[in-house]
């Protein structure tokens, strides 16, 4: 007849493979043995339990999810995310010039100031729709500019940008006037796509008549929070069609660097913005070259990985957070 202790052991080791699912009750009064025992006598009575408590805790550290996996998984999905990336870009780049054209058809004879909204908003709305690369393109807004910067109209059904000023919050798509198509980033608050954290944008203009003299700007950009959620998406719907039947699909994360600052989806936590934004990425994460290294963050072991993304700008990085589930 075995001791009530080495009883205990015997329970302890069914937990581990399983069998406790069907002897319920048995493990249950095993674990009250199990608890008076620790309080016993000291010596032989009570090495039993000991020793089964430290056979679990090595079992939890053995299974515990390793962050240096994690963090070379994530490389992966990074790299992917950089070729998304650069895909978005080319179909701004492109399909802008394109646009601004359709729109040019599209308007009437007349001063801007003059355009009726539902009117500027349905010419927008055909000249994105007439373009292919326009139509999916991740913009979280089309725009129509008067040359003074003011915005006439956006796509937006609560249009925040109307009367403000685009060019006070990007100087550079000044230039666009002049023929050239612009590429820049910048900050305006009526653009931001989360409420209660800084967000910025990168926006591409166009002009709309002939070079030189432009009669207009045909603008469209993302916010970077918005872009980040875009980008976080497509890594978990990623991870759900990677993962085998049954398997846990990862807990993931995706945030945008750019210089000193890091743009997350709206509801990413803020201690991984924050623990993002003191490894300073744009600075060690090359184009093609992920950097990868492993954080603990709330109690749990994550692996990042950030790639450089010169197509988004000078200095900007994708980066993501994984941890096995």
């Amino acid at each position: 007849m075995p001791s009530e202790h080495a009883y205990s052991l015997q329970v302890a080791l069914r937990r581990i493979s399983g069998l406790f699912r069907r002897r319920e009750a048995r493990h249950r009064s095993a674990l009250l043995a199990l608890s008076r025992g620790l309080g016993a006598r000291p010596g032989r009575g009570l090495a039993a339990p000991l020793l089964c408590l430290v056979g679990l805790l090595t079992l939890f550290l053995a299974c515990k999810p390793s962050g240096k996996e994690s963090s070379q998984l994530a490389s992966r999905t990074v790299t992917e995310l950089a070729r998304a990336s650069a895909e978005d870009v080319r179909e701004l780049k492109m399909g802008m010039p394109l646009g601004a054209q359709e729109l040019e058809k599209l308007l009437p004879a007349g001063p801007l100031a003059e355009l009726d909204a539902r009117d500027a908003r349905e010419a927008l709305n055909k000249a994105r729709s007439r373009v292919q690369d326009l139509r999916v393109a991740k913009s979280t807004f089309f725009a129509l500019v008067a040359p003074s910067g003011v915005v006439v109209r956006s796509d937006g059904e609560q249009d925040r940008l109307v009367g403000k000023d685009l060019l006070a919050a990007f100087p550079d798509l000044r230039r666009a006037l002049g023929g050239p198509v612009v590429e820049t980033r910048g900050m305006m608050a009526e653009a931001a796509e989360v409420r209660g954290k800084p967000d910025g944008q990168r926006v591409v203009g166009a002009p709309i008549g002939a070079v030189g003299q432009a009669r207009a700007l045909y603008v469209s950009g993302w916010s970077w929070s918005a872009y980040a959620y875009r980008l976080e998406n497509a890594a978990r719907s990623a991870a759900r069609a990677a993962a085998e039947k049954g398997a846990k699909v990862p807990l993931l994360y995706v945030y945008v660097a750019v210089g000193r600052d890091v743009f997350g989806a709206p509801v990413s936590p803020d201690v991984n913005a924050n623990a993002v934004r003191e490894l300073d990425l744009p600075a060690k994460a090359k184009a093609g070259q992920p950097f990868t290294t492993e954080l603990e963050l709330t109690g749990r072991s994550f692996g990042l990985a950030a790639i450089g993304v010169p197509e988004l700008g000078p200095g900007v990085a994708v980066v993501l957070l994984r941890s096995e589930t």
